[in-house]
């Protein structure tokens, strides 16, 4: 898993967990909020550029391609 290995973070350590709030820093929790909620609405973002949270209180550069994710019958169903 990508996220871990920048992250350290496991499945476990992060399963239920609020991205945007508990792995984002602060001033840029609107944006990444944002982005997520446009691809929900169909509208996706490329390369977004942010800081995230290691756990190790690191803070590392990522990009994020916000895609929406798609059913069979072509329902948002996530991102």
């Amino acid at each position: 898993n990508k996220a871990a290995e920048i992250t350290g973070f496991s499945s476990e350590d992060v399963l239920g967990r609020n991205l945007v709030q508990d792995f984002i820093t602060e001033e840029y929790r609107v944006t990444v909020k944002e982005v997520l909620d446009n691809a929900l609405l169909g509208i996706e973002t490329s390369d977004f550029e942010f800081p995230l949270y290691t756990v190790d209180k690191r803070r590392v550069e990522v990009l994020l391609n916000a895609t929406s994710r798609r059913n069979t019958a072509g329902k948002i169903v996530g991102v």
